[in-house]
């Protein structure tokens, strides 16, 4: 059989399996040295399993606003106004939610830090409700 594009011969994906299968049927690492197992996730580690925040949609907090648009926006993009941080967070392929929320912003206010953006983002969307 051949196995076409793959990058792993057969030999290899037995052997992965192999190593695999005590970490399956337990539900946790099995591993003697503990170094090789992952780190858990910290106490204030921020939550990334429900995806990316979306203000419009959902209520949310100022610290997971502020951390989303950081993490998009980035610090060499301030001080920016509204329509480059819309322009940029389109070009980043962010949220649709998270540009819906900056479209709400007035036209004219420009913001220095993405603290100062979270907040308005956040008392627009509160404002809105």
């Amino acid at each position: 059989m051949e196995r076409g594009s793959d990058r792993l011969n057969v030999h290899r994906d037995d052997e992965m399996k192999h190593e695999l299968q005590g970490l399956l049927r337990s539900g946790h690492p099995t591993r003697a040295e503990e170094w090789h197992d992952p780190e858990p996730a910290a106490d204030d580690d921020p939550e990334i399993a429900g995806g990316p925040v979306a203000p419009m949609r959902s209520p949310a907090s100022l610290e997971t606003v502020r951390f989303e648009l950081a993490r998009i926006l980035g610090r060499t993009t301030f001080p920016a106004g509204r329509r480059e941080l819309i322009g940029i967070l389109r070009d980043k392929y962010a949220p649709d939610g998270l540009v819906e929320a900056l479209e709400g912003l007035p036209r004219e206010a420009r913001y220095a830090t993405v603290q100062e953006l979270a907040e308005a983002v956040v008392g627009t969307h509160r404002s809105t409700r």
